[in-house]
């Protein structure tokens, strides 16, 4: 199991444009650096606002060795508290989602507020001061319906990020929506290898044969190509969106941990649907034509979306070990479209439902064949694999300097 330090020399020696090495994707000791030094600090999606809409809803999400409780306050404010009781530490909440007036805790029954609050606790004698023993508050932001957490006490500034987010997402109303459909997976494989499938789509024709009815394969739809230039098409796409008020350039952050296009779909498709038309006929868009394409968004560490002119795909990624990752995928609607009349659960979710199983074999292969002895770095293709070089460098900038303090070291020779 390798200590933080021999996790830095390895990434120092890294070859620039090539897979990580083998201990980087299996070995526990750089899993727990991976948890300590990005997941434990940087900002998490959980989940869209809409899943719990009314004061008391709350759901528990588990990273590493932390539960949070993510709950509605009567103030309609959304908050996160961790998972453990200020008594004797039992978890409050047991079940990953519900819906309570107070949050009580099953063991001794010591109750808390929505805002996080100590309102009850019995026999502790005349001196115990409740108000020094609130739940301990988790960072929260709702950012334009999608909520996102931090663990570290001193939670990086997401200034821009929000700023950005407001904007690019004012056309899809995630506030006014719900969860139609969700799935969760667990793919066999390191968490980076499932962010690494997820930015080239070098391997979709050969893996993918119903998303590639409508999402296009060439990397200069949406600007991974390393070259910083959309194709023709793609470029006339994002100027006809822009006039009608819908953000679609290509944005991405100072320190690559977000991005912001929006691409178009094949042959004027209108939705990730086998016959490439609308899936929802009541959209929770507000762009005046359908075939909008779908802006593609992700935030390392912990996800990737897409915003489609009649629904949204929020995937959500969770490390579980050194080789196995959960991925979670909600199907996005209105809130006032109706099942059966307004959209087909069967035609909404069978292209993605599809395209994640057949993810998680490919990934699964992949980790498979690093565990090998024979297995060696390999070179990224600079034409279909950008995305993968601009992943591996934001990783290893990122725990190189979260190791470091900030502090760049030397190259090893």
């Amino acid at each position: 199991m390798l200590r933080e330090a021999d996790v830095l020399s390895t990434l120092m020696r890294r070859k620039p444009a090539h897979s990580l090495a083998q201990d980087l994707y299996c070995d526990p000791g750089v899993f727990q650096a991976d948890m300590e030094r990005i997941w434990y600090k940087e900002w998490l999606f959980v989940l869209p606002s809409c899943e719990i809409p009314k004061p008391g809803n709350y759901i528990v999400h588990d990273i590493g060795a932390y539960s949070v409780v993510i709950v509605r306050g009567h103030d309609n404010e959304i908050r996160a508290f961790h998972n453990s009781c200020r008594h004797r530490g039992s978890v409050l909440c047991k079940s990953k989602k519900g819906s309570h007036p107070k949050l009580v805790c099953p063991y001794h029954q010591w109750t808390y507020e929505l805002d996080g609050k100590l309102l009850w606790a019995r026999d502790m004698g005349p001196d115990f001061d409740p108000s020094k023993h609130g739940l301990k508050q988790v960072h929260c932001r709702n950012l334009s319906g999608m909520v996102y957490i931090c663990l570290d006490d001193d939670a990086p500034d997401i200034t821009e990020f929000a700023q950005q987010t407001a904007r690019y997402l004012a056309p899809h109303d995630l506030e006014n929506s719900k969860v139609a459909f969700e799935s969760t997976i667990v793919e066999h494989g390191n968490w980076k290898l499932v962010w690494e499938n997820n930015r080239e789509c070098y391997h979709c024709s050969g893996n993918h044969p119903s998303l590639c009815r409508t999402f296009p394969e060439d990397p200069r739809y949406i600007g991974s190509d390393n070259s910083g230039v959309l194709s023709e098409v793609a470029s006339n796409h994002v100027t006809r969106c822009e006039a009608v008020g819908a953000p679609s350039a290509f944005l991405e952050s100072a320190l690559g941990d977000w991005r912001y296009v929006r691409t178009p779909l094949l042959d004027k498709a209108e939705s990730y649907t086998m016959d490439g038309k609308v899936a929802v006929s009541k959209p929770n868009s507000s762009i005046p034509f359908k075939d909008a394409g779908s802006l593609l968004k992700y935030k390392y560490p912990g996800c990737w979306n897409h915003f489609l002119s009649d629904h949204i795909l929020l995937f959500r990624v969770t490390p579980i070990s050194a080789m196995e990752t959960e991925v979670c995928t909600k199907w996005i609607v209105h809130k006032d479209a109706v099942e059966g009349q307004d959209y087909d659960l069967k035609r909404l979710t069978e292209v993605w439902l599809a395209t994640n199983d057949e993810d998680r074999e490919v990934v699964e292969n992949n980790q498979r064949g690093i565990q090998s002895p024979a297995y060696t770095p390999g070179p990224y293709s600079p034409t279909h694999e950008g995305g993968n070089i601009q992943f591996t460098n934001w990783y290893a900038a990122t725990m190189i300097r979260g190791i470091t303090g900030g502090v760049t070291p030397i190259a090893a020779e």
